[in-house]
């Protein structure tokens, strides 16, 4: 009888993605599709506004997660050479991409792109909203979340292609945190409390806010009620 190979890797469901990255994956999506689809309304304008606040916040506590989160949320976990994305396209071309247990190069360069583009139209949005910047400010942030869109997009069809190729659920992987991989490299913690506070935030946020809004009076409002008063 022929001994096993003693180089041969045992594959088992490992975690990979914790809590807190799975949770502000899933409400950044929710809150970029509300707030896309809300940009044009007026009837919908203060969701929009609070959709894009709500933004904002996730993205900069991703840039603090990006330091101080776990193994394959940290920064440096997909940091590649521009040699190094290059090669992963050619290989995705010829349909033999390298597997990587976090973002591959492909996939970060998405996930820049998405976090540097989310500032620029978290931030512009906000100076809109207090009447800073004018039509030209307006028309740099409809660029700037069509270019949004346009990642999106591109980051989805990255996620089917990625799937099939490597035949793993990708997007069923960032729901239950776990791929199937050599059991060393999976990582300890999943801060399930930290996941939940970020999720009772936001959804008292999106509580809360509305009210303080619809309860302040605004300046149009306040204006008016001095000139009746007189």
């Amino acid at each position: 009888m022929s001994q096993p190979d003693a180089r041969t890797k045992v594959f088992r469901s490992i975690l990979v993605w914790d809590v807190p990255t799975r949770v502000f994956h899933w409400l950044l999506v929710l809150s970029f599709t509300g707030a896309y689809l809300t940009a044009e309304s007026e009837l919908d304008r203060d969701i929009h506004v609070v959709l894009g606040y709500t933004l904002l916040g996730l993205i900069v506590f991703r840039l603090l997660w990006g330091f101080f989160g776990t193994r394959y949320a940290q920064f440096r976990s997909f940091l590649f050479k521009p040699g190094e994305i290059v090669a992963y396209s050619l290989s995705m071309l010829k349909g033999k991409p390298a597997h990587y247990i976090g973002h591959n190069p492909l996939g970060s360069v998405s996930v820049w792109l998405l976090l540097g583009l989310g500032i620029l139209s978290g931030v512009s949005g906000v100076m809109i909203f207090q009447d800073i910047g004018g039509d030209a400010l307006e028309e740099m942030h409809e660029f700037v979340s069509n270019a949004m869109l346009a990642v999106v997009l591109i980051h989805i069809a990255g996620v089917v292609v990625s799937s099939v190729l490597h035949r793993e659920n990708l997007v069923r992987a960032m729901v239950t945190g776990f791929k199937s991989a050599e059991p060393e490299q999976g990582i300890r913690r999943s801060y399930l409390w930290l996941g939940v506070i970020m999720l009772v935030a936001v959804v008292a946020f999106w509580i809360v806010y509305p009210a303080i809004w619809m309860a302040t009076p605004s300046a149009e409002t306040a204006q008016v009620k001095h000139h009746d008063g007189d």
